[in-house]
C-alpha cells in the first residue's frame, strides 16, 4: 500500500527488535534485582520477552498493514492498531512464560500464578510503546515524502530551464543557416525534431548509452552549422550502458565545449567522452580547444551540478584545465529497468 503512515522498513524492525530487547532486558534485570533475585535471570527473561513481543508485532502489523487496514475506513485504524498492539504484548508475554517455564531461568512467582493478568498489563504497555513508534514512523515517512516531492519539483524546475536553453541555441543555428544554405536549414529542422523527440520523455535519468546518443545527435546537428569540423570520440565500455545518468548531462558538456573551447569554427575540433570506474562511475568529457581559465560554473553547469546532487549524489568537477576536461562522478548506482 502506498499510504506513508503504514510504511515500515526492515531497518525499522531491526531497530525495534534491538531497542525492545535491550529495554526489556535492562528493566527486567533491575526488577529481579529489587526482588532479591538473580539479575542474570531477569536479563534472560527480558531478552526473551523483547524477542517474542517484536516477533508477534512483526507478524500482526505486517498482516494488518497489507491486508486489513487498506480495506477499511481510516477512522477505525487506531482501534484496530491498539487491539493488535495489545495482542502482541499479551501473546509475547505468554510465549515467554511458557518457553522458559521448564528452563533453568527463574521466573517471578506472580508470572507463574497470574500469567494472563501480567500478559494483559504488558499488552497495555506494548500498545503505548507501539503508539509512540507509530508517531515516530509517521513523522519520519512524512518528512521523507516531503523531501522526495521537493526534489522532484526542483529537478523538474531545473529541466524546464534546460530544455529552452538547448532549443534557444539550436534555433539560433537554424536562423543562420536559413540565409546561408536552405537545404542545410531543412536538414537542421529535421535533426532538431528528431533530437527533441528522443529526449523529451519525462524520466530525469536515462541510460548512459542513450545520453551518449543524445550527445552524438547534438554534434551531428552542430556539424550542419560548422561544416563537419567537429569530431566526437567515445571511449566507453558497454558494461556501463545500463547506468542511469541525468538527462542532457553529457550533451550539455559537449555544448559547453563548443561554446567555450572552439577557437575557430573552420578548424577541426574534437570532443572525447571517456568512462571509467574506481569507487564510482566517472564520465570525462574533454576537448581540443582553448584552456579553461575560470573555475566558476555558469547557469548551465550550475544547473547540471544541482541535478547531479539531487538525482544520484553526484558531482561535476574540472579535472584538467589543458586539455579542458570536465568529469561527472556518479556516486550512487542506478541501473536501467523497464519503465
Amino acid at each position: 500500500m502506498g499510504n506513508i503512515e503504514l510504511r515500515i522498513t526492515p531497518r525499522d524492525w531491526i531497530s525495534v527488535l534491538l531497542i525492545g530487547m535491550l529495554f526489556s532486558t535492562l528493566l527486567s534485570s533491575f526488577g529481579y534485582y529489587l526482588l532479591g533475585l538473580k539479575p542474570i535471570h531477569g536479563g534472560l527473561f527480558g531478552m526473551a520477552l523483547g524477542f517474542f513481543i517484536t516477533l508477534f508485532s512483526l507478524v500482526f502489523i505486517t498482516l494488518m498493514n497489507r491486508y486489513l487496514l487498506p480495506k477499511i475506513e481510516k477512522k477505525f485504524w487506531n482501534t484496530i492498531a491498539a487491539l493488535f498492539s495489545f495482542l502482541s504484548g499479551f501473546l509475547g508475554t505468554l510465549s515467554t512464560y511458557y518457553a522458559l517455564e521448564y528452563s533453568f531461568v527463574e521466573i517471578i512467582s506472580s508470572f507463574a500464578t497470574h500469567p494472563y493478568q501480567n500478559g494483559s498489563i504488558i499488552g497495555i504497555l506494548t500498545y503505548l510503546i507501539g503508539a509512540l513508534m507509530y508517531r515516530f514512523v509517521k513523522t519520519r515517512n512524512q518528512k521523507e515524502h516531503v523531501d522526495h516531492l521537493f526534489i522532484q519539483s526542483r529537478v523538474g524546475s531545473l529541466e524546464t530551464q534546460l530544455n529552452p536553453h538547448f532549443l534557444y541555441n539550436a534555433l539560433n543555428s537554424l536562423a543562420e543557416l536559413i540565409h546561408q544554405d536552405p537545404d542545410k536549414a531543412e536538414a537542421a529542422v529535421l535533426k532538431i525534431s528528431t533530437f527533441l523527440r528522443n529526449t523529451m520523455h519525462e524520466a530525469p535519468l536515462i541510460r548512459l548509452e542513450e545520453e551518449i546518443k543524445n550527445a552524438n545527435d547534438y554534434i551531428d546537428l552542430e556539424n550542419i552549422r560548422f561544416g563537419g569540423t567537429i569530431t566526437l570520440n567515445v571511449a566507453s565500455d558497454s558494461k556501463f550502458n545500463p547506468w542511469l545518468v541525468p538527462k542532457f548531462s553529457i550533451q550539455l558538456l559537449c555544448e559547453n565545449a563548443l561554446k567555450h573551447g572552439m577557437i575557430r569554427s573552420s578548424e577541426p575540433f574534437s570532443i572525447t567522452i571517456r568512462t571509467f570506474y574506481d569507487d564510482a562511475l566517472h564520465i570525462e568529457v574533454s576537448n581540443s580547444g582553448r584552456e579553461i581559465t575560470t573555475t566558476t560554473f555558469g547557469i548551465g553547469l550550475s544547473n547540471l551540478q544541482e541535478r547531479l546532487t539531487h538525482l544520484c549524489g553526484g558531482t561535476l568537477s574540472i579535472t584538467s584545465h589543458e586539455p579542458p576536461t570536465y568529469t561527472l562522478t556518479l556516486k550512487e548506482r542506478h541501473e536501467y529497468s523497464d519503465r
